[in-house]
């Protein structure tokens, strides 16, 4: 059978929303977007609507190995990793070792860690301590993407560049998204071990679900296309904004992010 054009694939761990404005659904819509093909692997079932959690439900890890054994033992290649809300310390681990296994047969594989902490409402997204939970998965980021009040909870300190050092001391490059914060502008902040960049964007009306989950994965869809990370999250912050300057209703509530932008 002729083989066709590989297509860079993106491994994705996150929820399933039913409101199909975060988890998943964001994850596959942003990545295919890019020009990448998402390998969506299910961490938890959650109970939600566009506005609040209700319930968590993880799914074993047993079968969240499973999943991906079920990929790597047919060789499907991976160009990189996106890790969303991880559901439990257990799947956490998991993920690592799996990341650990996947790295032995790719050194470089880019893995974009997005520390879903909470939903915008503040409803807890993983059963137990989530951040103790992603302490083994921060050694292993590429980049990590926290907003404001994750940075918050992760580092236990106020001071953006304090938030940085101590996130540096695990991953290489880190993006402390500000859309959490106050003003007529956002400021996102990228800090590396090489240097740092500042992005600044109007902040727009309304509150919006799956936000970080479409700028998280728009990142790791261009990383798997091996484009450098300043571009790619120049590209990714680019193509969120349009995303959230289209978003539409499902209900009351916050507002869906319009992630066919760059299908049309």
């Amino acid at each position: 059978m002729k083989q066709g054009r590989h297509a860079a694939c993106v491994l994705v761990f996150a929820g399933l929303d039913p409101s199909g404005g975060a988890g998943i659904q964001a994850d596959i819509q942003a990545i295919s977007a890019a020009g990448a093909h998402p390998l969506p692997i299910i961490t938890a079932l959650t109970v939600q609507d566009n506005q609040h959690v209700h319930a968590v439900h993880p799914v074993d890890p047993t079968v969240l190995r499973a999943q991906v054994s079920a990929l790597v033992d047919q060789g499907t290649r991976l160009d990189a990793i996106k890790i969303g809300i991880v559901g439990s310390a257990a799947n956490a681990q998991v993920i690592a070792d799996l990341i650990i296994r996947l790295r032995a047969m790719n050194a470089d594989l880019p893995v974009v860690l997005d520390p879903v902490l909470a939903s915008g409402h503040g409803d807890r997204l993983s059963k137990g301590d989530a951040v103790q939970a992603l302490a083994p998965l921060r050694q292993l980021a590429t980049i990590i993407t926290p907003n404001l009040p994750e940075a918050r909870a992760l580092c236990g300190v106020e001071a953006i560049d304090t938030q940085a050092d101590i996130l540096l001391r695990d991953t290489p490059n880190v993006l402390i998204k500000g859309g959490h914060g106050e003003g007529d502008m956002i400021i996102n902040r990228w800090i590396s071990t090489v240097g740092q960049r500042d992005w600044t964007w109007p902040r727009l009306p309304g509150e919006f679900h799956g936000s970080g989950c479409t700028l998280a994965s728009a990142i790791a869809a261009r990383l798997a296309q091996y484009i450098p990370m300043d571009a790619a999250l120049d590209a990714a912050q680019h193509y969120t904004q349009r995303c959230l300057a289209s978003a539409f209703s499902i209900a009351p509530g916050q507002q869906i992010p319009d992630r066919m932008k760059e299908m049309s």
